[in-house]
């Protein structure tokens, strides 16, 4: 039995593995679980990873609009791309974010309190559940695109859940571009 056939047959329970692990890093991180020494100190790629993040983001939401409309127009193989694009982007994105949050922890807002209170921080939670809920349909929709032919798709749940996670991706990574402005640009 392969890799794949193995995997067919498991991809709820890979996706609820792979989420999980990705999750646990994620608040691992925010909540200094994760000891700051074990990773090296940048200086300047620590003060670069805001930037960087901000610009992974707009091409994620361009790939992910790509590969949307691809796959509306029956191209198979440019959405396949696009999608693994996105994920890519998504996972570059996350070992960034991971990294300077490990080191420096979560952002302090610089703005006035009552922005704070009444605009960044409902923002925020609004864009952090939706980043989490986002992860198992991401896995989802790719183990079972990596585990069955074009042919099989129709018989699993991956255009639900691309859609949702299609949707809720998209969402996520601008809102996050607002925080991002909202931190370095706007105060």
């Amino acid at each position: 039995m392969s890799t794949q056939e193995w995997a067919r047959g498991r991809v709820p329970e890979l996706t609820v593995l792979l989420s999980a692990v990705s999750l646990a890093l994620v608040f691992g991180a925010v909540l200094r679980m994760i000891p700051a020494g074990v990773l090296p100190r940048s200086e300047a790629l620590l003060t670069l990873v805001p930037h960087l993040n901000a610009a992974i983001s707009v091409a994620a939401i361009g790939t992910i609009l790509s590969g949307v409309r691809a796959i509306r127009r029956g191209d198979v193989a440019r959405h396949r791309v696009r999608m693994l694009a996105s994920f890519g982007l998504f996972a570059a994105f996350l070992l960034l974010y991971l990294y300077r949050v490990t080191i420096l922890g979560p952002s302090d807002f610089p703005g006035p309190e009552a922005v704070r209170t009444y605009l960044y921080l409902p923002f925020l939670a609004v864009h952090v559940s939706l980043a989490v809920v986002c992860v198992p349909f991401v896995f989802y929709a790719l183990l079972s695109a990596g585990t069955h032919s074009v042919s099989e798709l129709p018989g699993t749940n991956h255009r639900r859940a691309g859609r949702i996670a299609a949707t809720l991706w998209l969402v996520s990574f601008s809102m996050g571009l607002v925080i991002y402005a909202l931190l370095y640009h706007v105060y």
